[in-house]
């Protein structure tokens, strides 16, 4: 398989893969980018163009999707591409350390290349279901 490097590549292999009933967010600034409904399953995508054993997260978009599934009883899914495979976390399930990261970009997907201090954690993907 071809390493997957843009979320519009992730939601459609994930469609094809994974979940047939797929969509998107409704906005484009929603703390989640697509839904299962037959699964239940409200979903954060990340694709990263290096590989790592530890995934990192973003405490404001982890508390942000944790709250809106327990509003919904919905499941919180974090999936994350890199050039060695598809690792899907479900975010009921891990304990994430947090720590404060000052080394992050504004933005991963935009030209602004400032530096913002960012609470992070950083998941193993041996604690991930490989897709």
């Amino acid at each position: 398989m071809k390493p997957i490097s843009k979320e519009a590549e992730l939601f459609d292999f994930l469609k094809r893969s994974t979940y047939p009933d797929l969509v998107k967010a409704k906005s484009q600034m929603s703390r989640w980018d697509c839904y299962s409904p037959k699964g239940r399953h409200r979903i954060e995508l990340k694709c990263r163009r290096k590989h790592y054993d530890t995934l990192l997260i973003e405490k404001k978009k982890f508390d942000a999707i944790i709250k809106v599934c327990e509003n919904n009883l919905d499941i919180p899914m974090y999936i994350c591409s890199t050039p060695s495979g598809v690792f899907a976390f479900n975010l009921f399930w891990v304990e994430p350390d947090w720590e404060i990261n000052r080394r992050n970009p504004a933005t991963t997907e935009f030209a602004n290349g400032c530096r913002v201090e960012k609470e992070v954690a950083y998941l193993d993907i041996k604690e991930a279901t490989t897709l």
